[in-house]
């Protein structure tokens, strides 16, 4: 039998939410930041120390999406509203599918580059953490525009998550959005 879902997100549940959206950013100022520092003798040291923070912020990605993963199938998440229309329903379904493998399949592949290119992932600097494939400069290249490909279908998948909440919000007026901003429930 199956377990009714809850009414609300918990709050652990909105708190990974927001964490792993702060994060997912970071991540990418962080590698735009990257790209715009130009590689010269006195920036070297940054270029490497932006591409670590990148590394560590994918991996906590990684490792919060598990913890996502684990709680959202052990509590459950609350139900679509039965009034949104059945298109609409797919599609934030299929969204919400989607995110869930790119937060997964971005820092893998991006784990996966970093072994390919030869260059290991260090955690925080302390923790390296094992090769996934080995040194293969060819398979680097191709990681890296897969990896690349799925940043930015994961930025439009984002903006579509975004403008379906907020749509939820301004033009329906249904409460949807208040499930993962507190503030804006009805009292």
């Amino acid at each position: 039998m199956k377990k009714p879902a809850p009414a609300q997100y918990s709050a652990l549940q909105i708190g990974l939410h927001w964490l792993v959206a702060a994060l997912i950013l970071a991540a990418f100022i962080l590698i735009w930041q990257f790209g715009n520092t130009p590689l010269a003798p006195d920036t070297f040291k940054l270029k490497l120390q932006l591409i670590a923070w990148h590394k560590w912020v994918g991996i906590t990605v990684l490792a919060l999406f598990v913890v996502r993963l684990i709680v959202k199938l052990v509590r459950g998440a609350p139900e679509i509203d039965p009034a949104t229309d059945p298109l609409q329903r797919k599609i934030a379904i299929g969204v919400h599918h989607l995110l869930y493998l790119l937060m997964a399949a971005i820092p893998l592949l991006g784990w996966m580059l970093s072994s390919a290119k030869g260059y290991p992932v260090l955690l925080f600097g302390v923790v390296q953490l094992p090769d996934l494939v080995g040194k293969n400069e060819e398979l680097g290249h191709t990681l890296r525009e897969v990896h690349e490909l799925l940043a930015n279908g994961l930025l439009v998948l984002i903006g579509l998550h975004a403008a379906g909440a907020i749509k939820h919000h301004v033009i329906e007026k249904d409460g949807t959005l208040a499930r993962m901003l507190p503030f804006l429930r009805r009292k």
